[in-house]
Formats: C-alpha cells, structure tokens, sequence
C-alpha cells in the first residue's frame, strides 16, 4: 500500500508515476473522500471539545449545587452528534482504505517506459542454446514416454495438473532438495516451512487481495482459508505485526511449497503441458531488508536465483521488466527467462522483485531503527529459486538425445543416486 501522506500532500504526482504501469487513478474520487474526510474529522473535533467543555460544565454546576438537568441534556445530544460522526468517519476511512489497496505500487525510477513484455530489456545471458542435429520434442512428447501422465491427473483433477511417475517423481523431488541445499548451505539462507492455508489478512498483507481474487482458491469454512498462490504469502508475513531488531537484519528466508493457482487471467495460455497449471511446486527466496539495502539485496536475490540455473547448466537470460508489465506489489522486477528448444524462445522460470514498502505498509512490519531509537518500515522482497516444475521441463528439453533419452547435469547426482539418465 502507498503512503496515505503522499496521496494526501501529492496526489497529482502519484498519479502520474501509476501512470507509467498504465494505472489510471481516480484523483477525483481519492479527492472528495479525502476532503469528506477533513470535513468530518474537523466537526468531530469540534463535537469533541464542545462535549468535553459541557462535561466540565455540568461538573462545575453540580459543585455548586446547582440543577445540572439541562445541561447533561445537552451533553448528551452532543454524544449522540459525535458517535454519529464518528460512525461516519469510519465509513469514509473504509472507503479510501478499500481505494488504496487497489492501487499498485510506485515504480522505482530505473524500470524502464514500456507497455508490455516487448518492452522489456534484456540485462545479460547465461550459455548458449543448443543446437540440436535432430528437430526436439517438446516436454510433453519427451515425458510421456517416462512417467508424465496428462490422462491420469485429468480423470482424478482436470485440466492443468499433472502426475509424474518413477524417474520424473523422483527428478522432481531432487529438485527441490538440490535448491534447498544450494539456498542454505551457500547463499545462507534459513529455511522455513510455513502453511499452505492462509487467512485473507495474509494476502491482503502481499498484495494478492482484493485485487486478485479470481486468480486465488478460496477454501469453504469458518473461518475461510485461501491455498497459498506462492510460499510469499506465509513467508512474508512471519514479520506482520512485527517491530524486528536491527540485529536480525537481513533476514533471508526459503521455503519449498506447493502453490495452487486458478489461472484466470491465463485462460486459453500455454493449455499443453506442465508450463502453466493449478497446483506446482516453487523454492521461495524472501528477503526482509533494511530499506536503505534493499536493492543491492534485489542484485544478491536475483543473483542466487541465476545460480540454481547455472548449476543445472540451462542457458538463460535475466530482463528487467518495463513499467506495464511488473507486478502490483512490485516497484522493481527482474525475470529470470530459461532456453526451450521445443518454442525456440525464452520463458520465465523467475521473478525477482522489490516490494519496498508496499508489502509492509500492509503488514504493519517494522524495524527498529538504531539511528532513530524509532520503529519504522522494512523493506521486503522475494523470487522463485526456482519454480521446480518449469525447471523439470527446461531440463527434459535442453537435456534430450535423439533416441528420447534425457541427459540431466552433473550437479543433481548426489540427489539422484548417481544416475544421471532418464529412459
């Protein structure tokens, strides 16, 4: 969420930074809520001091033993004037809440202009795409054949999930035991395990709700749970409600969980496959930052992401983002795009994104700031180390021979028992 003062002091200018994202703001409607607001809170106080001065007034005449009746009369219509208003003011403090957090985030000033993906520029490349002396099969032709079953997962979930038997079951598994591994034993991060139901609270808290609502599965019950789109949620909001002690900074946290997406605003997108479906696996990087380092800790994020690409030898690229296409909480992104043979194209397999404060505005997360003695909000910032299932995909791709066989890089052999080949 953005800070309340800024759409108060620079509502002009705020607007036109949303305007980078294409985010038309109604200035008119924060406008009039902003100056009901005034009005009401300016009576309010008015009331209250009038009250108060009745109270002190009614207090004064019982002293004096006097007959008070008429003026605690009047008191009391002042109350009632009062909790009306005040009544009011809720409903209009509601409203502009209701308003903000439908705003995305402010841009930090190095995204670069741009409506959409084609607009986003490409920072650096990691290997060279293979090029194959046979045409390659996408993951689906190659799976198949080794324990990929669309069928199965159709007749038990529908569309757009899938299960994975044998050596692809226990590839997948060695995945997120080998990002794991890599996150805490060389990038020094804590791992968490954290649940996969939240409340709404939580994803209001990141930024998912209200605005994403469609994309997100509510979970019947009372109270209600929502399944987590992505270990971010629960993550993140371990420091909600929190005043954290500088000494605990940075914290850097990883988390593997399942992540259960409805893909609304996908349909009818990459339908064939395991590239885009309702319930995969990620290996979530957090980071809860001091806002002054917050991004070089964006650089470091991103950087480890690049590493689990680099060991399992998959050529890459890392893009920024444009303005149009970074996401809601987001005030800078880095995607991490992996080579498919199958497309001939670049996919993202990462996301790397600082939320500066949005994320904790909502959360009320906050540090204690040695300088001032003074809690203030933290940084946050989180990407995929990676999603397993597109990483599972990438491998069978780039990794096959002619005969359908899949060669898999040296670095998942201890995972794998030292078998490095699939079919």
């Amino acid at each position: 969420m953005l800070d309340p003062k800024l759409l108060r002091t620079d509502l002009s200018g705020v607007a036109a930074q949303l305007a980078r994202r294409g985010f038309v703001l109604d200035t008119d409607r924060v406008a009039a809520l902003e100056e009901q607001r005034k009005a009401v809170q300016i009576e309010a106080d008015r009331l209250r001091a009038e009250r108060n001065a009745q109270a002190r007034a009614v207090g004064q005449a019982k002293a004096r033993g006097g007959d008070a009746t008429a003026l605690i009369a009047q008191g009391e219509a002042l109350g009632a004037k009062l909790t009306a208003l005040e009544g009011r003011l809720v409903d209009i403090q509601a409203g502009l809440m209701r308003l903000q957090l439908e705003v995305p985030n402010l841009l930090h000033a190095s995204v670069p202009e741009g409506r959409d993906e084609t607009a986003n520029v490409e920072i650096r490349r990691w290997g060279e795409p293979k090029h194959f002396a046979f045409e390659p099969k996408d993951h689906v032709a190659l799976g198949e054949r080794l324990g990929m079953d669309f069928e199965a997962a159709g007749r038990i979930s529908g569309a757009r999930f899938v299960v994975l038997r044998d050596g692809l079951a226990r590839l997948h598994r060695a995945l997120i035991q080998f990002m794991l591994d890599l996150h805490t034993r060389e990038h020094g991060y804590r791992e968490v395990y954290v649940p996969y139901l939240v409340h709404a609270a939580a994803l209001e808290g990141t930024g998912q709700l209200p605005k994403f609502e469609q994309d997100l599965f509510a979970v019947r019950g009372d109270p209600g749970f929502y399944l987590i789109p992505t270990a971010e949620v629960p993550v993140t909001n371990l420091v909600r409600d929190q005043i954290v002690d500088a000494a605990r900074l940075p914290m850097k946290l990883v988390a593997h969980s399942p992540c259960f997406r409805s893909e609304a605003g996908a349909a009818g997108r990459d339908t064939r496959g395991m590239i885009r479906q309702h319930q995969f696996e990620k290996v979530e990087l957090v980071h809860i930052v001091e806002p002054e380092r917050s991004y070089a800790a964006l650089e470091e994020l991103t950087s480890h992401a690049e590493a689990v690409l680099r060991a399992l030898e998959l050529p890459h690229r890392v893009v920024a983002l444009c303005a149009g296409d970074v996401g809601f909480a987001s005030a800078k992104t880095y995607d991490l795009e992996v080579w498919l043979p199958s497309q001939e194209r670049y996919r993202e397999i990462s996301s790397c994104s600082n939320c500066e404060a949005f994320q904790a505005r909502r959360m009320q997360a906050r540090w204690r700031n040695p300088a001032t003695g003074k809690p203030e909000l933290l940084h946050t910032l989180n990407g995929s180390g990676v999603a397993v299932g597109r990483a599972l995909v990438a491998l069978l791709e780039n990794g096959q021979t002619e005969d359908g066989k899949v060669v898999l890089p040296a670095a998942l052999a201890p995972y794998l028992g030292g078998e490095l080949t699939l079919g």
